[in-house]
């Protein structure tokens, strides 16, 4: 559920050059790097400045531990970041991109912990229905069920029937036709000394990228992302559901092949 510009495949037209010519090229790529950094960490000063909006319903969650509110969820840190999992009720398996986004989690955890951050997957499935997938798919990290509030709907991932008989959402702070009932995101919480909770930050669209370290090794190599249909990430499965088996060359495709 999240737009990607198609590419092309790496054709034999790539340019293959002495050493010099390389480094001449790649130096001049580093500048560009370099400038994309500065606008990097100048976007994040940025949206570290953003106002913060007091959170004031009262959001309760079912959980492995029972009933808890959102300012429960934060596990004594002061910062809480969310994804909304795509997983609605009576789905058999959640998106195979909020998976993918899901897949970098288990490793973060621990050093978001360390920086006063904790982290919670919530989707409107049953808790029952979120823990038999996350059972099947090894994840450790802690997801929550919001069915039966609002909480997906006042955050903008989770939309009605009556939604999609009218052909309208507000998504990604624009207006735009219906689309699915459940759509991605990541949001971002604050509590303060005195336990009031504040929203500080959502994002969606290709926004959820933030959460998928792979992309960004995929995007080092001369194939890069090579997702050719609209939107891209047809090739995204569950982890289960990969065959990333090496594909044995046809006979005589080599050039070097003996005859």
């Amino acid at each position: 559920m999240i737009e990607h510009p198609t590419e092309n495949t790496m054709t034999t037209a790539t340019k293959i050059v002495t050493q010099h010519k390389w480094l001449e090229r790649r130096k001049a790529l580093l500048a560009r790097e370099r400038e994309l950094t500065h606008l990097r960490d100048q976007v994040a000063r940025e949206r570290r400045a953003l106002p913060w909006v007091r959170v004031e319903k009262d959001y309760v969650f079912d959980t492995p531990q029972g009933p808890r509110k959102l300012a429960d969820l934060f596990d004594g840190r002061s910062q809480l970041m969310v994804q909304h999992f795509m997983l609605g009720p009576g789905w058999e398996a959640g998106c195979p991109s909020c998976s993918y986004m899901a897949d970098h989690t288990d490793g973060m955890t621990l050093h978001l912990a360390a920086r006063d951050i904790s982290f919670v997957a919530i989707s409107r499935a049953t808790l029952a229905e979120i823990a038999r997938f996350r059972s099947r798919m090894g994840w450790r990290f802690p997801w929550v069920s919001s069915n039966g509030s609002d909480f997906n709907f006042d955050f903008g991932v989770s939309f009605t029937a009556e939604d999609e008989a009218r052909n309208e959402v507000t998504y990604n702070y624009a207006k735009q036709p219906y689309e699915h009932d459940e759509l991605p995101g990541i949001s971002v919480f604050v509590k303060d000394d005195a336990g009031v909770v504040f929203h500080t930050y959502s994002t969606y669209r290709r926004g959820v990228e933030a959460m998928m370290g792979t992309y960004s090794l995929i995007d080092l190599t001369p194939k890069g992302r090579d997702e050719k249909e609209v939107g891209g990430m047809g090739w995204v499965r569950h982890h289960d559901r990969y065959d990333v088996t090496p594909k044995a060359k046809a006979a005589g495709a080599c050039c070097h092949s003996q005859g």
